[in-house]
């Protein structure tokens, strides 16, 4: 009977217990655009919650005296104390202030959840859609070779020397749209026309290896593209501008006539806008161009969208599509190094007459109310490419990726796992007219927690298997067997980010890389300018690792906030692959070319803000790397132009600045950048029998060259704005891959239209 009274008084304490419980509810929202933040945390005494998809949070304290703190990353903190009596209701509604400090710049791609720029632990710039705006960017390589370190060379990303001249294929700079990479499946290669640039809302870019999150071709850094969402209410945005180049600086080499000018013209839009649960993105972009380079023009068009429906409080499901259609022509070589410099070597000239590519990605969020996420993503990239000279290829890449995180709020602490599986069907003309299957399976995670309120710590694994499986072909009058090759590897990272001072960051990283070869560079079977590319079938994955150590020191004049950022970086690469000439075959060839490695110093700036009456926007750095084979001396010939140890393709030196200053309603703004003379290319290409006058031509540029670009826009009320753009100001003569000028001085008319509407 004793035992039972004691269970009754427990029973009966634990229901008055409850009785003392008091709600806590509200709504945390933007303070300017008044949208919800969602999974905004608010903490109290160690616990708490975060907020639901329409921004809403709900609290059980018990009666008394508390202090709530709410926080979302890249706003200013707010804390509020209360004061509940038992019994009682109370909400509380606050509206949070983005923070202006460009350190608090919310980011996701490090470490796939969002995190202060300050706080992470990787070289990571960030572009802003004002940037491409700004400088007319009709795709978006165009914006990216404003970042310090980063160069696009025959259309591949190149990070800090990480990567050279790759023919098309193989690229180990992997470039994501919404978190899912977007390479095109069978030569692993960067359509920058895809990627919306009507609908961007961030450009993240890691520089260093990036593996062990995100697999293959993340060996020498990220481009992370994240398109727009639907705020409260609506906006609409469109544009159009029209450009002609000039005659060369030599009119000798001009070859167009008065009826031929070379120009371009686009026109895009987006609108975006909220129906009750629904939210809705649908853009478009259309482009034509006949560029200064004989034989070479581009025509696309592009259909984007995205829809998200919130299926309930912390549950949503959306669907992104992107659509591109055109056609386009180009020479790889020119026809001689005096007056055909922008003329086409005939024997040389390419044509795609239907290109026809489309994304197609549905994904699922779920979060509940301890900030646990779970998350799916999918992709299905389709390519196909009818082009001239038996080049034609057809690719399929299907992607699925479930993602998990949960977060420890009172110890600051996030752990993210997940499994991939991938999936390429690739058939074409230039890979022995047969079909390729490739599938990769991998499994990640990572673990990020913050001590003393300084110190970050985050290690990360990942382990990746692929599979490919190539059919019996016909190649050199021999037939080659069906066969299926398999390989696997783990790759890891660590990295610490040590707050100092209120803005002031030490950083160190360490990351293994891991890349197998493409389709394209293990089989590809084809001929430029009479010059066979022949398949490698003994051609084996690359691996490596990055390495740096950086500090990030914030910058405050009046009300501009801006950083300096300084890294030294260690990147070796072992069995990396490149093309080169292998003699014995006279032809080219993907390469196993031994390892190598790449040091250097970047110096970085960045900022935006007020000094006087002046808005300045600031993007700029230096780039130093030091190239070089780890053995040089163990080294067979590579066919380089260089009888010195230096890789192929890379500026030693590099530096760039973009700087925009506003007193409204005017504009002006400049941009530059220096690049070294590229020391090394592959020797075939100063022969004259292959490419008439290349060699005289770099001997008369070895000094490098210098680029400036300016422009003036005036906004004429809330929704127009007009702008004019003068590109290569001084009109110079300059290339980033051997026989393929660079754009002549380029004049270009903007106008820009943009309006939001409120919300209810």
């Amino acid at each position: 009977m004793q035992r039972l009274w004691v269970v009754v008084i427990c029973v009966l304490y634990v229901a008055l217990g409850w009785g003392q419980q008091v709600r806590i509810y509200g709504t945390v929202t933007d303070a300017q655009t008044h949208d919800p933040l969602i999974a905004a945390t608010i903490l109290v005494d160690g616990r708490g919650t975060v907020t639901d998809l329409e921004g809403h949070y709900e609290l059980w304290l018990e009666a008394g005296e508390w202090t709530l703190t709410f926080s979302y990353v890249g706003y200013q903190s707010l804390s509020r104390d209360i004061q509940v009596s038992a019994g009682q209701e109370l909400r509380v509604d606050v509206q949070l202030k983005e923070e202006p400090n460009v350190l608090a710049t919310a980011t996701v791609t490090s470490g796939k959840y969002e995190k202060p720029l300050g706080e992470v632990t990787v070289s990571l710039e960030v572009l802003k859609p004002d940037l491409v705006q700004r400088t007319n960017s009709a795709s978006i390589d165009q914006a990216l070779v404003k970042v310090p370190g980063m160069h696009i060379i025959g259309g591949q990303a190149n990070i800090r020397g990480g990567s050279g001249f790759s023919y098309g294929a193989g690229s180990r700079v992997l470039l994501l749209v919404n978190d899912v990479p977007a390479l095109q499946a069978d030569a692993g290669f960067t359509n920058w026309n895809d990627v919306p640039v009507e609908n961007i809302s961030q450009v993240e870019v890691v520089k260093g290896a990036a593996s062990a999150l995100y697999g293959s071709s993340a060996m020498n850094g990220i481009v992370n593209i994240r398109t727009a969402y639907a705020k409260s209410g609506s906006e609409t945005k469109a544009f159009a501008f029209s450009g002609v180049y000039d005659a060369p600086k030599d009119k000798a080499k001009k070859w167009w006539s008065r009826d031929t000018v070379p120009h371009k013209v686009g026109i895009g839009f987006s609108h975006s806008q909220k129906f009750d649960k629904l939210d809705l993105i649908i853009g478009g972009y259309a482009y034509d161009e006949r560029s200064y380079n004989e034989a070479t023009y581009n025509r696309y068009g592009r259909v984007n969208f995205s829809a998200q429906y919130r299926l309930a409080d912390r549950l949503t499901a959306g669907l992104y599509g992107n659509f591109n259609k055109g056609r386009s022509g180009s020479f790889f070589l020119w026809r001689d190094g005096e007056t055909g410099t922008y003329r086409a070597n005939p024997s040389t000239i390419t044509e795609t007459p239907n290109k026809w590519r489309y994304m197609i990605d549905p994904y699922v969020t779920y979060f509940d109310a301890k900030g646990n996420k779970y998350r799916y993503i999918g992709r299905w990239f389709h390519a196909a490419n009818e082009v001239t000279n038996n080049q034609s290829n057809s690719s399929d890449f299907l992607y699925n990726e479930f993602q998990y995180q949960h977060r420890w709020e009172a110890r600051q602490a996030v752990l993210t796992a997940g499994v991939v599986h991938a999936a390429t069907f690739v058939a074409a003309e230039l890979y022995g007219d047969t079909t390729f299957t490739g599938t990769n399976l991998a499994a990640y995670l990572q673990y990020e927690r913050k001590y003393y309120d300084r110190l970050n710590l985050s290690a990360g694994m990942r382990y990746e298997r692929y599979t490919l499986q190539n059919p019996p072909f016909e190649y050199l009058g021999q037939t080659i067997e069906a066969n299926k090759s398999v390989e696997a590897k783990p790759v890891v990272r660590l990295g610490a980010n040590y707050q100092v001072a209120p803005y002031t960051y030490l950083r160190a990283s360490w990351g293994q890389g891991y890349r197998f070869p493409t389709v394209a560079e293990k089989f590809i079977t084809t001929t430029f300018g009479g010059i066979p590319i022949i398949p490698n079938l003994q051609l084996t994955s690359e691996t490596g690792w990055s390495g740096e150590l950086g500090v990030k020191q914030g910058l405050k004049v009046a009300d501009w906030h801006g950083f300096i950022d300084l890294a030294g970086f260690w990147t070796e690469y072992y069995d990396m692959i490149e093309f080169g000439f292998a003699q014995n075959f006279l032809a080219f060839q993907a390469q196993n070319i031994g390892n190598t490695r790449i040091r250097g110093v970047d110096v970085n700036v960045a900022g935006q803000g007020q000094v006087g009456a002046w808005q300045l926007d600031l993007l700029g750095g230096y780039t130093w790397i030091d190239p070089r084979f780890i053995n040089w001396s163990d080294q067979i010939d590579q066919g380089s132009s260089a009888d010195y140890n230096v890789l192929k393709y890379r500026f030693r030196h590099s530096a760039k600045i973009d700087v925009q200053l506003t007193k409204k309603p005017i504009s002006v703004g400049l941009n530059a950048f220096y690049n070294s003379f590229m020391e090394a290319i592959d020797a075939i290409f100063e022969s004259d029998l292959v490419v008439k006058g290349l060699k005289s031509w770099r001997q008369q540029h070895m000094q490098g060259h210098f680029i400036a670009s300016a422009r003036a826009s005036w906004q004429v009320n809330d929704t127009w704005k007009l702008s004019f753009l003068v590109d290569n100001l001084f009109n110079e003569e300059y290339m980033f891959r051997p026989a393929l000028l660079e754009p002549v001085r380029t004049f270009t008319l903007r106008i820009d239209y943009a309006v939001r509407r409120a919300g209810d």
